[in-house]
């Protein structure tokens, strides 16, 4: 399959909307390790740079949660490796969200 050649205007606005969803990625990681965010407003979230983000980062984002512990977890809730935010399925969020419900 070969390349398609863009112009140098379209390679341009595509390198601005790929550095615009790594900095939002970013923010989200960013407030989800800081508690500004919970998991489950990430997950209610539907933009798309959340929605392409793996699990694995999403869960590695996550205080006191490495690459190690963030692979363990995705074993043990029966999520795929490589599986994205938005091809969770409705079982698999709840799990999620079972699992990091904030204790009373």
């Amino acid at each position: 399959m070969a390349v398609p050649t863009i112009s140098p205007e379209e390679r341009s606005a595509a390198l601005a909307k790929a550095a615009a969803v790594r900095r939002e990625r970013a923010a989200v990681k960013a407030a989800l390790k800081s508690g500004r965010l919970s998991l489950g407003e990430v997950l209610a979230t539907d933009t798309l740079a959340v929605g392409k983000m793996p699990v694995r980062a999403l869960l590695e984002s996550l205080p006191s949660i490495g690459k190690a512990r963030a692979a363990e977890l995705l074993v043990e809730l029966g999520i795929s490796g490589n599986r994205r935010v938005c091809g969770l399925g409705v079982q698999q969020r709840e799990r999620l969200l079972e699992r990091f419900a904030p204790r009373a």
